[in-house]
């Protein structure tokens, strides 16, 4: 692993959605925690200047920040990158992709990815409909993972809870950041994880 840093256990990813509230949200995570830059709908001028007021709310904070397809954005040696193309990812302190089966999880090993985001676990509003891994089947491609797994898709601290013992590192959502404060936050800042 290339990072310097600890690996957060905690992680908002952005979305257009979440308008105005992403400000209160970025606030809502606890010192350590990591954001996933995505707002991919923005035209690219628009991306780049939120993508500089989420970098400087980061580093003021002391978040990391991961950026998604950052062709055309400025990308510091401190960003992570999330499914980078393999021209851009090797110079990054921190490489993360997403992945949803098994063929995924070991095309991201192969890419020395440091970390996984692993989804759906749960029903989410980003993704109305769509088949869910559920608690078992989650913690089944946990064991397959040869890097740190973090649970994505409906999750919040309740839910967090219910995948203790699946080998998870931890968790990421957008809504439970959004919605309203997540409780357990500072517990997890303190080196609790969702294992």
């Amino acid at each position: 692993m290339r990072s310097r840093h600890p690996l957060p256990r905690l992680w908002m990813m952005t979305d257009e959605r979440q308008g105005d509230a992403l400000w209160a949200a970025l606030g809502r995570l606890p010192r350590g925690a990591g954001i996933v830059f995505r707002h991919y709908g923005l035209p690219l001028p628009e991306r780049r200047a939120l993508l500089a007021k989420v970098r400087r709310i980061a580093r003021r904070r002391g978040l990391r920040l991961v950026i998604a397809a950052p062709e055309g954005l400025p990308v510091s040696r401190q960003d992570g990158v999330h499914n980078p193309a393999m021209r851009l990812h090797k110079y990054a302190e921190l490489r993360t992709f997403s992945a949803h089966t098994v063929p995924e999880l070991r095309a991201a090993k192969r890419k020395d990815a440091d970390l996984v985001f692993l989804s759906p676990v749960f029903p989410t509003r980003s993704h109305p409909g769509a088949p869910t891994l559920g608690p078992l089947r989650f913690a089944k491609l946990v064991r397959e993972a040869a890097m740190p797994v973090i649970a994505l898709g409906g999750m919040d601290a309740a839910r967090a809870r219910r995948l203790r013992g699946s080998g998870a590192y931890g968790w990421a959502a957008i809504d439970a950041w959004t919605d309203a404060p997540v409780s357990e936050g500072k517990e997890e800042e303190s080196g609790s994880s969702a294992r």
